[in-house]
């Protein structure tokens, strides 16, 4: 096998058993260590089984939600339900909690970290595809579903979490998006551009190397422990290119206070000088 082969026969991979296994269980893992989803399991494990099949199939929802699709068409892939939701069961209900602790092991949550990214390709490619089918060389239609297909887990986090009796709108991924969706966003946009060809370069290599670049940042990022984007320098330049410079929250606290505190003297001294002209008014008439 030669050096160029690689990127094709690493586009033929099946995803299935193995990398959506990987998919499932960090899928699951994620929605464990979610503050209250372990008490949810407890007191209503039909809510945390369902909070863990959008975890595991939320791209799937949301794409079929937004081609007018049945929603529920997930629930018709049953060998893959039956996997996700053993999954589901050995990570909340195994006891000991052998299987929860033996995959949060490191090596092997790097390994099943690594795996889920190469699925998040697949996603995407697979949604742009299918948004290509209802509406031809629509571009915007193909970023927008190949972005659902990839990060709709946590695009739908707010419903999720609105499962499990939570209410978080603060938390909404369109006022503060996590890296994975930043990073699905992007390869929508390079996926849809390729698909169209207006990105000279063959699919086979693109598939290869943006899931390297995935499977890198992801590994780098959980052995540094860092919650840092790697755009971060390159979002803050854009920002204040197109957008100028933002005040950040605590400058325009202080200000706030400020003008508060202004405001408040401004007050005070107008009450003071409408009781010195009662005053002598009362005065005047005695």
């Amino acid at each position: 096998m030669e050096l160029w082969q690689v990127p094709l026969l690493f586009s033929r991979l099946p995803m299935f058993p193995f990398f959506d296994l990987a998919h499932y269980v960090a899928s699951v893992m994620a929605l464990k260590e979610q503050r209250g989803a372990v008490e949810v399991s407890v007191r209503s494990p039909v809510a945390c089984w369902f909070s863990a099949m959008l975890y595991c199939f939320g791209g799937s929802v949301l794409s079929s939600l937004m081609l007018a699709e049945p929603p529920v068409a997930f629930l018709a892939k049953g060998t893959n339900i039956l996997l996700a939701s053993s999954v589901w069961y050995l990570v909340f209900y195994c006891p000991q909690d052998i299987f929860y602790r033996c995959f949060a092991f490191l090596p092997l949550r790097l390994l099943v970290a690594g795996m889920k990214e190469v699925t998040r390709t697949w996603k995407i490619t697979a949604g742009i595809a299918h948004a290509d089918s209802h509406f031809k060389d629509a571009w915007l239609v193909m970023v927008a579903v190949g972005w659902a297909r990839g990060a709709g887990g946590g695009l739908i986090s707010n419903f999720e979490q609105l499962v499990r009796g939570v209410w978080k709108p603060e938390t909404n991924e369109l006022l503060k998006m996590s890296y994975p969706v930043k990073v699905t966003l992007i390869g929508a946009v390079l996926f849809t551009l390729q698909h169209s060809q207006y990105l000279p370069i063959a699919r086979h290599n693109l598939v290869f190397l943006y899931t390297i670049f995935l499977v890198i940042s992801k590994v780098t990022m959980m052995l540094t422990r860092s919650a840092t984007s790697p755009f971060a320098p390159f979002e803050a330049a854009l920002g204040h290119l197109f957008f100028g410079l933002q005040k950040t929250p605590s400058k325009l606290r202080s200000e706030g206070a400020a003008s508060s505190n202004g405001s408040s003297v401004c007050d005070r001294s107008s009450e003071q000088h409408r009781d010195g002209v009662k005053k002598r008014q009362a005065k005047k008439t005695e």
